[in-house]
């Protein structure tokens, strides 16, 4: 039985930068005990939740609450802070992550201690909805921030997740490529696109070039066989991929 009523999501990229090597981003490996994408690797993200739709309506943004839910699942998943101000020490957000995790809503902690939460630092750059089709479809803002000053060490902080780690585009999409992880077909389709880039700003330019797209794929039949296939014109080199092998979630 399809579900299908999409779920509000939201996902953030975060880029870090280096010196003579290209940039690093912040990915998750989750639990092979879960339902949606069990065992791939993806950015940290997850649902909207009611308390992020209430915080995220006193950001006069129009997509406040993704922003906020995108904010507190990577501080949820990996206790890495972005567009925190002013930024936490690790310490504090290590005391944040166990605080959300325990229920805390992330409005509370902010006024408790001191903190605000910066809209500007986050650049929505997508939106990806999959077809009717999908066994589970969330309908998911991607979002894209530059890492925060300093080495952050990412925590595991819930059973969704069995890893994190800082990798380059390329080096995860050789491990796809190799069998020793595996992505799923939004994730690749991103992926493909940032490692294009040496750095946060030229993914930035990327980002403006293109103005925020749903992407809704579809099944199209060519040369005798099915892909899942994307809009072209949008940022993606590429567009299309044989359904036999995509991992849809």
């Amino acid at each position: 039985m399809f579900e299908r009523s999409p779920i509000p999501a939201a996902t953030l990229v975060i880029v870090r930068d280096r010196t003579g090597a290209p940039p690093e981003l912040l990915m998750v490996e989750r639990a092979s005990t879960m339902v949606f994408a069990a065992g791939m690797m993806v950015f940290p993200g997850g649902r909207i939740d009611p308390g992020d739709m209430d915080l995220g309506n006193q950001l006069n943004e129009q997509a406040g609450s993704a922003i906020v839910a995108a904010v507190r699942e990577t501080l949820e998943e990996t206790a890495v802070p972005v567009s925190l101000h002013p930024l936490p020490s690790p310490e504090l957000a290590l005391e944040l992550q166990r605080a959300l995790l325990a229920g805390a809503p992330l409005g509370d902690l902010l006024t408790e201690h001191r903190l605000t939460l910066d809209p500007t630092a986050i650049t929505h750059f997508t939106r990806w909805l999959p077809p009717l089709d999908a066994p589970r479809r969330f309908d998911t803002w991607f979002f894209l921030a530059a890492a925060p000053p300093g080495e952050w060490i990412p925590n595991v902080g819930e059973e969704e997740n069995r890893s994190a780690e800082w990798l380059t585009a390329a080096d995860a999409l050789e491990r796809d490529r190799t069998g020793t992880a595996g992505l799923i077909f939004p994730t690749r389709c991103n992926l493909v696109r940032l490692a294009q880039h040496d750095n946060f700003a030229a993914m930035l330019a990327d980002v403006s070039a293109y103005p925020p797209t749903t992407i809704s794929p579809w099944i199209e039949e060519r040369d005798g066989g099915r892909w899942l296939t994307i809009n072209d014109g949008v940022g993606y080199p590429i567009t299309a991929e044989l359904l036999a092998s995509a991992r849809r979630g």
